[in-house]
């Protein structure tokens, strides 16, 4: 989350001038002494709070998430991360140990935890590297190791850091003060960068993060910018070009998932759903999960489409022709298969094609191709494959040859 509260850019500036915050002022090392854990080999699956329910977080609504996800199939899908995002924390104690807000979480953060863990989930949480988070809560800043250390003993299995309020911090710097602290913790925990994309971590952060976000916020519509935030296309056309930038354990992060959310339609929410699998993106829920609609659950626990998502070559998806409204991606899958997605930007239907020299595949190869949204499966295909694809939707497919 970008900056949205600028009523603490004083105080956020002191912060980062005392003694406290020494090593954040951006000449810390950027030694690693560990190895980053390798925790996420495909992309994370599970759901984070921000996009549905922003600051109105407390420890009812994660415990009624965490059993949402598991009673709505979504846990079976393969989602098992849940993030608290900002807003969780209220301030430090006397020894300046950072303190969940009593009031929204009055059983503290190990009990939480030791719940979302009950249920087979892993637990995440929310820091900022600045003095401040972007909602205005005590950063991390010059406290690293002391917050990794509490989040350890708390039991999270999930980092997400954010950049607000950072004054002269430089990215690569203040994350990699945060990867050693985590790895000095004595636990494993998945660090999320959120710089937003400004320096191109997908060039620096494969040592230091396990993700990183590469653009500002989504925004739950078609298309357009709102403040910090960008619609759906805005965002797609941010990530087209930074395919060589992903690997197994370091991941492109366009941000979370706005499916069911209600800012787009049924057909936009599964051209979304297609382009993240297709970006082998994390694939991180936004949406209220106890109030799923039969398409929004069919939407996100579509088996094959999450499959092209985690498939093990870890290859993300490129963007191989476009003319117009029209656009063509391919990725290449593990095992020789291909997946496809005929991606219909426009307001009026269209007769689209792939073929197979755009996938890498000799034209008089013979394969199965699935629709992995239709169900239909057309056998002994060669040289192409099309259909006419709904305005503002897609026709997504494997191409599995066959001998």
């Amino acid at each position: 989350m970008i900056q949205r509260w600028l009523g603490g850019a004083l105080l956020a500036l002191a912060v980062l001038a005392s003694p406290a915050s020494a090593q954040g002022t951006g000449h810390e090392t950027l030694k690693l002494d560990a190895p980053k854990p390798k925790l996420l080999p495909t992309p994370p699956m599970g759901w984070n709070s921000w996009n549905k329910f922003a600051c109105n977080v407390s420890e009812q609504l994660i415990r009624q998430q965490a059993d949402a996800m598991v009673a709505s199939g979504m846990q079976a899908a393969g989602y098992t991360y849940l993030v608290i995002d900002d807003c969780w924390q209220k301030s430090r104690d006397a020894d300046g140990n950072i303190q969940p807000d009593p009031e929204r979480f009055p059983s503290g953060m190990k009990a939480l935890a030791d719940y979302v863990h009950g249920k087979g989930l892993k637990f995440g949480l929310y820091s900022d590297a600045g003095a401040l988070t972007c909602g205005g809560r005590p950063g991390s800043a010059g406290h690293e190791f002391q917050d990794a250390r509490q989040y350890a003993k708390w039991g999270v299995d999930w980092l997400k850091y954010d950049w607000c309020y950072t004054g002269p911090r430089t990215p690569e710097a203040a994350y990699t003060i945060m990867a050693k602290a985590l790895r000095a913790s004595g636990r494993d925990i998945v660090l999320s960068i959120c710089e937003w994309g400004n320096s191109r971590p997908g060039r620096w952060a494969h040592p230091v993060g396990h993700l990183w976000r590469t653009t500002g916020d989504i925004w739950d519509a078609w298309k357009g910018k709102k403040e910090w935030s960008h619609g759906l296309l805005d965002i797609i056309d941010m990530n087209a070009d930074l395919w060589a930038e992903a690997a197994p354990n370091g991941w492109n992060d366009p941000d979370m998932l706005e499916v069911g959310n209600g800012g787009m339609t049924t057909t936009e929410y599964e051209s979304h759903f297609s382009i993240w699998a297709m970006l082998a993106a994390p694939l991180i829920a936004g949406n209220d999960l106890s109030q799923m609609s039969a398409d929004t659950r069919r939407i996100l626990t579509n088996a094959e489409v999450i499959r092209v998502d985690q498939d093990p070559l870890g290859r993300q998806g490129r963007r191989v022709w476009r003319e117009g409204d029209l656009e063509v991606w391919v990725r290449t899958l593990a095992g020789g298969e291909r997946a496809a997605v005929l991606f219909n930007r426009g307001e009026q239907p269209a007769d689209m094609k792939v073929t197979w020299a755009q996938l890498d595949l000799a034209p008089r190869l013979k394969a199965e191709v699935l629709d992995l949204w239709s169900g239909r499966r057309s056998r002994g295909v060669s040289g192409e494959y099309g259909g006419q694809v709904a305005p503002h939707g897609v026709i997504m497919v494997r191409v599995t040859p066959t001998p």
